[in-house]
């Protein structure tokens, strides 16, 4: 994951966004607890959590960046998969879910782009 995260993170960072890596992110009890810290992908802009995965995007990943939201002040989480056969994203309450296959620069720019894309139009 991390080549993927470095690669993301520059390809924003050369679009002139802010993108904080290895984010760490509080996480709470019901009561107050502090419990521990997490730590997201990518930050951006101080108001998009990036998770990234290799593997698919099932229950666990999308409840892992929900945690993050629920955890944080942040209200938008993109959770982008690596490792899958086809494009796709849907919405998850707040998460917004891309799966993505394969990794080359080309691919890369296209990524950054669409998130680039996604972010100018949405937030």
């Amino acid at each position: 994951e991390k080549v993927y995260e470095n690669a993301l993170a520059h390809r924003l960072r050369k679009a002139g966004l802010g993108i904080e890596q290895q984010f760490p992110i509080k996480v709470f009890d019901e009561d107050g607890t502090l419990i521990g810290d997490s730590f997201a992908d990518l930050f951006l802009e101080g108001r998009l959590i990036i998770e990234l995965k290799l593997q698919g995007v099932g229950a666990r990943a999308e409840a892992q960046i929900l945690v993050y939201l629920k955890s944080s002040p942040v209200e938008h989480g993109l959770l982008i998969n690596f490792g899958s056969y086809k494009f796709e994203y849907r919405s998850l309450s707040e998460v917004l879910s891309l799966s993505i296959y394969a990794f080359n620069v080309a691919f890369m720019l296209f990524v950054s782009s669409a998130v680039i894309s996604l972010w100018r139009n949405n937030m």
